[in-house]
């Protein structure tokens, strides 16, 4: 499966790899956790309670939330209700090992497009550790 992140040097943590409205949808989501799951329009209402004034569409949530499905960061049960059947989203990781998750992803690139200097440049890193 194809992983596709834009990993942006510099800012940190999460704001290195999701906009605004993403990073409040992943962090609802990890905080409801197992509990029990999130819909999109619950996902949607909550980022732009946070987001107020500004808004992001219901399109844009649920293309995101199918995005991290696709790349295996969040899963889904389809349950019937109001409308037809609707997918409730859950963590498939929770922020710790999202965050060994991507940094496998990155260095494991960095390791193929640029063996040598991604080499050293980790162990340098641990060494300064």
């Amino acid at each position: 499966m194809a992983r596709f992140f834009k990993f942006l040097t510099y800012e940190k943590g999460l704001s290195s790899v999701f906009k605004e409205y993403q990073q409040i949808a992943m962090k609802h989501i990890w905080d409801i956790g197992e509990k029990g799951g999130v819909t999109s329009g619950e996902c949607w209402t909550h980022v732009n309670k946070i987001l107020h004034p500004k808004t992001i569409s219901r399109a844009s949530v649920i293309f995101f939330l199918n995005d991290m499905v696709d790349q295996e960061i969040l899963t889904f049960v389809l349950k019937t209700g109001k409308g037809g059947h609707h997918r409730v989203y859950y963590p498939a990781h929770d922020e710790i090992k999202f965050g060994y998750f991507l940094s496998k992803l990155i260095i494991g690139n960095l390791m193929t497009s640029f063996p040598e200097g991604a080499r050293k440049a980790v162990w340098e890193l641990q060494r300064n550790r």
